[in-house]
């Protein structure tokens, strides 16, 4: 893992021309503690919505609000806004919580669906798996005596209880029922309406899943959606990360979360969402004993920070978490997450590290770009040459780490050959840019964990990306891209028939990927001033929203 000695936190430092760390202040924060009310000493009761295949989409959407405290909607796949996505894993239709969850989702014949991962804007046709079930993930509530099931109502895991009436949050819902609708109609345009009019950029074409539903919903999340950032905590564990590293994607999104006056809302009754501005880097930083590999302050670390949060309002209570995210750009981030139950089950969590083998579900946590940013100056790191520019088919330069990399080193490291140039440590005085520019392929494998910058970094400079994993790693934006389009995966096993598999990639097709490449760059943009529209902030929000439209909030039970 990376951050286990003094020089990884070096690693971390946050940058000195930009104010990662600011005033975050209490300036307009609400400062009236809210008491916890008697009825959430009551358990908030769960349920899966067991739906009939003919149901309307609207219907599904706004079915029964008397049946949960908390609903992650499902479906059939047409009635899907986050999707089965064929990336995604299929672990045999169970939750967290090992209780199974009465939903199958089954691909449309015609392979055309908005991805979200419950609510992925997809195609049912990509080749990154086998579509099958979806997990939906559910708190788990208090021991109960089976329920009930009916093909009309919710699963019933507590008998019905009179609600008390939520004014607020039922306007939230609303809305968020409206957007639903609003995009469940896109999804099934099929492509006979005209593209949506937009004055800064119209998403079109094959790189996207959807690109008329993703286009509806990234318009909707403009109009509507609203995320409060709880304001307890002190920098630099809180309000603050690192700007320039291998990290910085984690830091420059708290810092643009933080200061962006248009998503952001300082009354947490107007949210859909709710912000936990933790740094893992910063407490890996701040709080870990190198070489200790004790992440247990850590984890203490968060788990009071939601004890405070949980005790101070009634948000995290409400929905046991489900409406909460946390961004992590470390290795660690999805271990220590694990320190509240709640927080790793039904919270959104927000990942470089999206290993589906270790617990991250694309169904409802997000995959983040890992970006390894060095300068504020990001335009100018963007951008290359025409195919017939680039002489190497295949580069990789990089530690020998990991599961993956041993393997690639063993078969192609000093081979000696032009076209597939891997090496551990290039020579002095050659550029690692350069070399990207220079190639057509850029292999892309994961280190000790799944995630890797060079992604980004192909994109970046319009080198084909080429994945190098078995499907463990739930790719960045796949809820609304579609990687098939601009990139190609390898599996560990044909590592050895990497240039067999590339050197078949005719001109035509390899032209066609790097204009590919070079169009969904501005969804892995990082800005040095102000976020723009559709870059990687904003894509990063639309993943959080495309969840937060996969569930559904009610008051709790009168008690």
């Amino acid at each position: 893992m990376r951050a286990t000695s003094s020089s990884s936190a070096a690693a971390a430092t946050p940058c000195s021309n930009l104010p990662c760390l600011h005033g975050h202040g209490r300036v307009g924060g609400r400062t009236t503690a809210y008491a916890v009310a008697a009825c959430l000493a009551v358990v908030t009761f769960l349920a899966v919505a067991a739906l009939d295949p003919g149901t309307q989409a609207a219907s599904w959407f706004m079915s029964s609000s008397s049946s949960s405290s908390l609903q992650r909607r499902g479906g059939v796949a047409g009635e899907l806004l986050l999707a089965t996505s064929t990336s995604f894993s299929d672990d045999g239709g169970r939750n967290s919580t090992g209780k199974e969850v009465h939903e199958e989702v089954q691909p449309g014949d015609d392979g055309d669906g908005f991805h979200l991962s419950s609510l992925t804007l997809v195609n049912a046709s990509s080749g990154y798996g086998t579509p099958g079930k979806v997990p939906v993930p559910i708190p788990a509530p208090a021991p109960s005596p089976p329920a009930k099931e009916s093909a009309t109502n919710a699963v019933q895991d507590r008998p019905q209880m009179q609600r008390r009436r939520d004014v607020k949050l039922e306007r939230l819902e609303l809305g968020l029922a409206k957007a639903r609708s609003a995009i469940m109609e896109a999804i099934q345009n099929k492509e006979n309406r005209p593209p949506l009019i937009d004055k800064d950029y119209v998403p079109v074409g094959p790189i996207y899943r959807n690109a008329y539903a993703f286009h509806r919903s990234y318009l909707e999340m403009e109009k509507l959606f609203k995320v409060y950032v709880y304001e307890e905590g002190e920098p630099p564990v809180f309000h603050d990360g690192p700007c320039r590293s291998i990290y910085s994607t984690e830091g420059r999104f708290i810092y643009n979360m933080e200061m962006d006056s248009r998503m952001r809302t300082r009354d947490p009754d107007l949210a859909h969402v709710f912000f936990l501005p933790f740094s893992v880097v910063k407490m890996v930083k701040m709080i870990y004993e190198p070489n200790s590999h004790d992440m247990n302050p850590i984890r203490r670390t968060i788990s009071d920070y939601i004890g405070v949060v949980s005790n101070k309002y009634p948000f995290w209570n409400r929905s046991l978490g489900a409406d909460h995210f946390m961004l992590s750009c470390h290795d660690w981030g999805p271990y220590v997450s694990s320190a509240n139950g709640h927080l790793f089950s039904n919270s959104i969590r927000v990942l470089c590290n999206a290993n589906k083998s270790e617990g991250f579900n694309p169904s409802k946590d997000v995959s983040l770009p890992e970006i390894n940013l060095r300068t504020d100056v990001v335009d100018r790191q963007v951008g290359g040459p025409s195919a017939s520019h680039r002489p190497i088919l295949a580069f990789f330069a990089g530690g020998n780490h990991g599961p993956v990399r041993p393997i690639l080193l063993k078969h192609w490291k000093d081979r000696g050959d032009p076209d597939v140039q891997v090496s551990e440590y290039l020579p002095r005085g050659v550029s690692y840019t350069d070399m990207m520019r220079r190639s057509r392929f850029c292999l892309c494998p994961g280190g000790y964990e799944v995630a890797s910058p060079r992604l980004a970094e192909a994109i970046y400079l319009e080198c084909v990306p080429v994945v190098l994993d078995d499907g463990d790693y739930a790719l960045p934006l796949a809820d609304v891209l579609n990687w098939d389009a601009f990139s190609v995966r390898v599996r560990v096993a044909d590592i050895p028939r990497i240039k067999e598999l590339l050197a078949a990639v005719s001109p035509r097709r390899y032209i066609q990927l790097q204009r590919r490449v070079a169009a969904v760059r501005r969804h892995f943009m990082v800005h040095g001033g102000t976020p723009r529209r559709y870059d990687a902030f904003h894509m990063i929000l639309h993943s959080v929203w495309l969840r937060r439209l996969n569930v559904r909030v009610t008051a709790a039970a009168a008690g």
